[in-house]
């Protein structure tokens, strides 16, 4: 009989342990790097993106194209897979590629296939509607195309054991020229991470 009353008390203080860790809630900076899981987060998008596009504008390329056309580069960011094990909003990373070229001020950023679009789908309702004055009415066949296509891969490799495991990250981006086809700058970045798991993780 002892032995149940002590059983169930010690369940009752285990259960009362579980009931007090209510959620809490700490606002950081939104530039602080915290890993909680492991996986790819929005720190490592940003860090990623930042470090790249600032290689990607310290190469050869840049300075040719400025001899030769006298201008700054036009870019589109194409399309950014993820062939990694996990989850990963590409988007996120790509906006953050997007804003890394933008603040650089070296080269300038045309909107994605989707982004043109619903833009198109603007202009056109501008002109059609009879409701906009027609002196703020945007005209077609003003677009400015891009002279370079931004593409690449988001690549993870895991290794296992024991409640400790290694992730790897691995992106690879490549500046295209669109008229020629010609890889102007190939680069490649690199995350390790070691996750040990806790014993009470769920």
């Amino acid at each position: 009989m002892k032995k149940n009353i002590f059983t169930v008390v010690a369940l009752v203080c285990v259960l009362g342990l579980i009931s007090g860790c209510g959620t809490k809630v700490k606002r950081t900076e939104v530039d602080q790097t915290i890993d909680l899981s492991g996986r790819w987060n929005d720190s490592d998008s940003r860090l990623v993106s930042e470090e790249m596009i600032r290689d990607c504008l310290d190469r050869p390329w840049l300075n040719k194209f400025d001899e030769k056309n006298r201008r700054n580069p036009t870019v589109i960011i194409g399309t950014i897979m993820n062939r990694s094990s996990e989850h990963i909003n590409s988007q996120l990373f790509t906006k953050d590629l997007e804003k890394a070229f933008i603040n650089s001020a070296m080269v300038n950023v045309v909107a994605s296939d989707q982004e043109r679009q619903e833009i198109r789908g603007e202009r056109q309702d501008q002109q059609q509607s009879g409701m906009t004055n027609q002196a703020t009415i945007k005209p077609n066949k003003e677009e400015i195309g891009a002279d370079l296509i931004l593409q690449g891969t988001i690549n993870s490799v895991t290794d296992e054991i024991k409640g400790k495991y290694v992730i790897l990250y691995q992106v690879n981006l490549e500046l295209v020229d669109i008229t020629n086809n010609q890889k102007v700058w190939i680069g490649e970045k690199e995350i390790k991470k070691q996750v040990k798991k806790s014993k009470f993780s769920l």
